[in-house]
């Protein structure tokens, strides 16, 4: 519940701290700008809402880290991929995604504080306690706050602790942890193949360097 807190409330942060110039931006998730990871933002809060409004009375299928499914690379032919950059195109002034955004990020912020922790609910035709979901919800909150500041170099970075634990995460779907000598910033962008490693980087992954990207979905 913490590290969700943390990393939910810093992305939020970011995303307020955005200038006029950095909507128009190329994102971290290739094909999007700014604006157009925001707005998927938005769907992403929404999810947590309605998660968290679902309840489900059988037992856990999935946890944290069994919620995150290995898929291909994306192709830019998912109708989803090409609907947000028209949704994100269709608010015009990026003040008024900004504003849905908060209104809907808050919201889910505050209902994850208010839900029972131990609760299950549904998700995905799976079911889990509320806790794995906000847990599993680091992963995305991170990743993508890393897109956001992607090609914004004055940009604060996801707070550590939810950077750790996604690193963690990521090794557990991994099955084997990233070198000690890659930050944890880098173990998840190369990891997921936001970059592609560097030769001395590639040495270091040894065999799992054949294995990357693990692409979540």
């Amino acid at each position: 519940m913490d590290l969700f807190m943390r990393s939910w409330t810093a992305l939020r942060a970011a995303v307020d701290g955005l200038s006029d110039e950095d909507w128009e931006r190329p994102s971290g998730c290739a094909g999007w700008l700014v604006r157009d990871l925001v707005c998927h933002l938005i769907i992403d809060a929404q999810d947590v809402l309605i998660t968290l409004v679902t309840p489900a009375d059988t037992e856990p299928t999935i946890d944290s880290v069994t919620y995150w499914h290995l898929v291909a690379p994306p192709t830019g032919q998912d109708p989803l991929d090409a609907l947000i950059p028209r949704l994100a195109a269709a608010y015009g002034e990026p003040e008024l995604l900004r504003f849905h955004f908060d209104d809907v990020g808050s919201a889910a912020g505050r209902a994850a504080e208010l839900a029972d922790q131990d609760a299950r609910v549904s998700t995905r035709d799976e079911v889990l306690t509320v806790s794995e979901y906000l847990s599993a919800y680091v992963m995305e909150s991170t990743l993508h706050h890393l897109d956001l500041i992607a090609h914004l170099p004055k940009a604060t970075e996801p707070p550590a602790e939810p950077r750790a634990a996604a690193r963690a995460a990521l090794e557990r779907i991994a099955g084997a942890p990233f070198p000690a000598s890659f930050s944890d910033t880098d173990a998840l962008l190369v990891g997921t193949g936001r970059r592609a490693p560097t030769p001395a980087e590639t040495t270091a992954l040894g065999p799992l360097a054949a294995r990357i990207p693990f692409v979540l979905g």
